[in-house]
């Protein structure tokens, strides 16, 4: 297993998306670059490896989403779910083993590692609900609120500092995800209701992330979070489950290989570059979901749905912003 905990420190992972949680922290290593032409010149390389990591690991997200909807017109969620993760654990399995040691796969916070392993479980469940019942270019929009719940929840929760700036940045975010709702204007579905729920489950999660810091692994969190997910997905599977075919049974597999490997990616994207750059490739995959959404599924986002999810990705680069500046002058303090 890795032994780089600053990756999990600075991001979260997540079978679909990352979310920034530090800034202008390096997740390959705390040491000092020296200020030489050629140190840089690697530096910047990296960097622009770790930024094409990202924009990789993102699209192969979409494509993993684009597939459980695709599969989710014939098989429940559940199934989907506990397959598609039994297949995930062979990349992380990967991952486990060049590390050679498996005690680091015991957590340093049984109970916050349990806790957010539970919540990322439910969160998984209601955003692949959200994805049989809304496009995916509808269901990006709501999950892209998660930056301004977690800004806004740090203060209660963690007691942090939150001022106007970023407090107007959640406002706006907030306006941005009833111009995608439409309340009384547009009907509203369970769909809907999942997304949302999803994005308070993944920001909860984030907040413990936060208490977490750096001392766990990534193969810690990675592995106790699928467990929690096949505790809580094979059950349910149990009574629902359908033999797949032959071309939908690879598709399972290669939906589990595809979010293992956007795993080990994300873990290698935040090596190479500053999450604060890793991050805004997060929205790229809004692109994605057009495509897709065109291509496979006839679904065409309207106005409403492009206009707010403008304004949603706005403020969450803008509190990336903010926290990047924040970080940057407690640093020089």
């Amino acid at each position: 297993m890795t032994k780089s905990r600053g990756a999990v420190a600075a991001m979260a992972l997540h079978p679909r998306r990352l979310v920034w949680l530090g800034a202008g922290r390096s997740a390959s290593s705390g040491r000092s670059i020296i200020a030489t032409s050629t140190a840089n010149a690697q530096t910047g390389d990296r960097v622009v490896r770790g930024m094409g990591m990202a924009l990789l690991t993102f699209t192969i997200f979409s494509c993993a989403d684009a597939a459980v909807k695709w599969l989710s017109a014939r098989y429940s969620i559940f199934q989907i779910i506990s397959i598609s993760t039994l297949f995930a654990l062979v990349p992380v399995t990967g991952l486990i083993l060049r590390g050679g040691s498996l005690s680091a796969l015991r957590p340093r916070h049984p109970w916050l590692v349990a806790a957010r392993a539970i919540l990322l479980a439910v969160d998984i469940v209601m955003v692949y609900f959200a994805f049989t019942r809304l496009s995916l270019a509808e269901a990006y929009a709501l999950l892209f609120m998660v930056p301004m719940l977690v800004t806004a929840l740090s203060v209660p929760l963690l007691g942090e500092q939150v001022g106007w700036r970023r407090w107007t940045a959640v406002v706006v975010g907030f306006i941005g995800i009833l111009i995608v709702l439409r309340p009384g204007l547009s009907p509203l579905n369970l769909g809907h209701l999942a997304a949302l729920g999803s994005t308070m489950f993944f920001a909860l999660s984030l907040i413990i992330a936060r208490r977490i810091g750096n001392s766990e692994s990534a193969g810690s969190l990675l592995l106790s979070m699928m467990v929690a997910v096949l505790v809580i997905s094979l059950p349910a599977m149990a009574d629902v489950y359908v033999p797949p075919s032959a071309v939908d049974l690879v598709v399972l597999a290669g939906l589990g290989l595809l979010m293992g490997t956007g795993h080990l990616g994300l873990i290698q994207a935040s090596r190479l570059a500053p999450s604060n750059l890793v991050a805004p490739f997060h929205y790229s995959q809004m692109i994605w979901a057009v495509i897709f959404g065109l291509l496979l599924f006839g679904d065409r986002p309207d106005q409403w749905v492009i206009v707010g999810s403008a304004v949603i990705i706005g403020s969450g680069l803008y509190i990336l912003w903010r926290e990047t500046v924040r970080a940057r002058q407690a640093a020089a303090a």
